[in-house]
């Protein structure tokens, strides 16, 4: 209807009481004479209920309940459909590309009104699709198309740039180009794609070093900035460095340089920016730099770390050591008491989260972490990132693929076995502990479970103890989809009857997730 009347005619008549028209999915064509809509055909509806055992209102307990799909469920479908306002029609759009969808996102017209967009996640989270579906006939074609024998790491949220919850791609010139990131080649890197053809028009990074986030793409100069770890090769390679490359891959210029965790701020204008980084046992040091070359224009700031050494504080040793395949370093840090003995032999406790979204154990400086409160107590306390978790490269990852419940530990128990043979006077594998919370929650029961000759003790805190109880995206993205065997494989309560050792189990009744 026009915005002063009243009335107003149908302009779709497919929608069914089984797959009706969504509010949400209306985007409008930028020359207001088209519009996409959704019609939706809808999924489970999961309802998960909890108990209030004791509200702090009421002496009773109270319940409540939230809808929350777990791994398997049937998900809603979107049915994306073209609509010509003028001639009050529909017009059908081709499906084949999105047969069996995940999520399909939200269109995007390019600014001429040529056409639109949809982000297309697969089912199982192994293909992935930028779809562009013409604006006049509705034909759809890949302008994109990502596909993976494991999985794709659609939601790389230290990535922030680009459109759809992780996934980076930048549009150059209303999608005559796209920046696509990608893992294909093993390492995770930038692509620039020919939007009128869909081909690659060449691979704007490449190396044995991951791409780690996109800070700035400058269409004039045709330059992006970016973050990346690894490519300083004597360096740990979960540094994050900055760099700046062109699109055609040329005039790759490093930003930062020294041994450490950067972070950078850039100037309103761009031509200068204030870098600043630390390490576990390095204070933070920041400079300003110009942007054109990466020059110093001035040392800011290099913090004091002395009082605290001198009150007896030390700083956690970064220790590698090999992994499972006898090549690849490990990396973890160890933190001791400030009353170490370097002749008393300390039992050694681990804290675990090898959550397959990140890398957890700690790059920058602090004066305190929350594991230097057990090592008070007399403990050696250590972190490691092992095979499975992210921030390396494509096949480091991969361990995890529907194997959630391997969470590094063959590489863990070769690191701790390396650093007794460094340190043969203190470390104490002979009694080892271990703890976690969440996806570390399942994680440290899985040591006693899998790993009972090394892990002697576990505390384990809100765990995800089967993958099949737990939120779908998560689960489905690292245990892949249909439900198979692989899920009574890593699950904990499977294979309970195995446990040996201590284990404190805490399972909070209010964890909506």
């Amino acid at each position: 209807r026009s915005a002063d009347s009243s009335s107003g005619t149908s302009l779709t008549l497919s929608g069914t009481a089984d797959r009706p028209f969504t509010q949400q999915s209306i985007v409008w064509a930028p020359d207001g004479r088209r519009l996409v809509a959704s019609r939706v055909a809808p999924g489970d509806r999961r309802m998960v209920r909890y108990i209030e055992s004791s509200p702090a209102d009421q002496l009773q307990p109270k319940t409540f309940e939230r809808f929350y799909a777990k791994p398997g469920d049937a998900l809603d479908r979107p049915l994306p459909v073209l609509i010509d306002l003028a001639a009050r029609r529909e017009i059908a759009i081709d499906t084949t590309l999105f047969p069996n969808s995940y999520s399909l996102g939200r269109a995007s017209w390019w600014a001429d009104g040529r056409g639109f967009t949809m982000d297309y996640n697969q089912r199982g989270h192994q293909v992935y699709r930028i779809i562009e579906v013409d604006g006049a006939t509705g034909a759809a074609r890949a302008l994109v198309d990502e596909q993976s024998r494991t999985f794709i790491d659609y939601r790389r949220a230290n990535v922030n740039l680009g459109d759809g919850g992780g996934t980076f791609r930048f549009d150059v010139n209303d999608g005559r180009e796209i920046i696509w990131l990608s893992e294909r080649d093993g390492w995770s890197h930038l692509y620039l794609y020919d939007g009128t053809t869909g081909r690659v028009k060449n691979q704007v990074t490449r190396g044995n070093w991951m791409v780690r986030s996109v800070v700035r793409v400058d269409t004039l100069a045709r330059q992006i900035w970016f973050t990346a770890g690894g490519m300083n090769t004597d360096q740990d390679p979960y540094f994050a460095h900055y760099y700046r490359i062109d699109f055609d891959g040329t005039g790759l210029l490093p930003l930062t340089n020294a041994n450490g965790y950067h972070t950078v701020s850039f100037s309103p204008d761009n031509r200068h920016y204030v870098d600043t980084w630390s390490r576990v046992d390095l204070a933070p040091v920041s400079q300003l730099r110009r942007a054109s070359d990466g020059a110093i224009v001035l040392d800011l700031e290099t913090a004091d770390a002395s009082a605290l050494v001198h009150a007896g504080w030390r700083a956690p040793e970064v220790f590698t050591a090999k992994g499972r395949d006898g090549a690849t370093d490990i990396w973890g840090i160890i933190i001791r008491p400030t009353n170490f003995d370097p002749a008393r032999k300390y039992p050694v406790i681990e804290n675990i989260y090898a959550g397959p979204h990140g890398s957890f154990t700690p790059k920058t400086f602090s004066a305190y972490y929350t594991m230097r409160s057990l090592a008070e107590m007399g403990f050696i306390v250590v972190q490691i990132d092992g095979m499975g978790t992210g921030n390396r490269s494509k096949a480091f990852h991969d361990v995890a693929w529907k194997n959630l419940g391997d969470a590094g530990f063959p590489d863990r128990i070769l690191w701790h076995r390396a650093a007794a043979r460094k340190y043969p006077a203190s470390y104490d594998t002979t009694r080892v502990g271990i703890y976690g919370g969440s996806a570390g929650g399942q994680n440290s029961l899985g040591a006693l479970l899998f790993h009972p000759g090394f892990y002697d003790a576990a505390v384990s805190f809100a765990g995800c103890h089967d993958n099949r109880m737990d939120k779908i995206w998560w689960n489905e993205q690292w245990m892949g989809w249909p439900i198979g065997p692989q899920y009574d494989a890593s699950s904990n309560v499977v294979h309970a009857g195995k446990l040996q050792g201590s284990l404190l189990l805490i399972v909070p009744e209010l964890d909506t997730n």
